[in-house]
């Protein structure tokens, strides 16, 4: 299966801001175009994967209860404008827990590439901080940095890793993809 990994805030959804988090399903906005990029990558065979660190959990800022209706409504609005998310993977432990799935450890991708048979090395994962990018390098995936959330390129110098490859936002990543 072809794969793309993709961050949810800042990559399908506006950003919340630093240290902020989406707690409502009021707060939950799509970012333009991204429904329409999702449904581009599905109907070219892509297995979408979403991979997102969700310590807000954790941190009893919000329950998971509504990350879970927040999910809920993200997948039913994609699969009415045609897209496809195959499974949605998150971490919502702490940072201090130190487990393996909190990005930029690679524990969410290994998780999927078991149950799904995905070849990380032959996968993407579209991101919008460098902690992304750091995540797919870790499984040798490609890494696509947008520039819909967190990260920017006049940041570039104090980057840590380089992406492989760098869009404005989704729909011109899945573009490049659906070449």
């Amino acid at each position: 299966m072809k794969a793309v990994f993709l961050d949810r805030d800042g990559v399908i959804n506006k950003y919340p801001g630093d240290r902020l988090y989406v707690t409502s399903l009021r707060k939950f906005r799509f970012l333009p175009r991204a429904k329409e990029a999702i449904a581009l990558l599905s109907k070219k065979g892509y297995g979408i994967f979403v991979a997102s660190n969700q310590a807000g959990v954790g941190k009893g800022v919000y329950a998971q209860k509504t990350l879970d209706s927040i999910t809920a409504k993200m997948l039913g609005d994609i699969e009415r404008s045609g897209g496809k998310i195959t499974k949605v993977y998150y971490c919502t432990h702490r940072k201090e827990a130190g487990c393996g799935c909190r990005k930029p450890k690679p524990g969410l991708l290994k998780k999927a590439a078991r149950q799904f048979k995905v070849d990380l090395k032959k996968a993407y994962f579209v991101g919008d901080t460098i902690r992304d990018v750091l995540t797919a390098h870790a499984v040798g995936a490609k890494s696509i940095l947008v520039f819909c959330g967190k990260e920017k390129l006049s940041n570039q110098r104090n980057w840590e890793a380089k992406p492989d490859f760098v869009f404005k936002d989704l729909f011109s990543a899945a573009k490049f993809l659906a070449r």
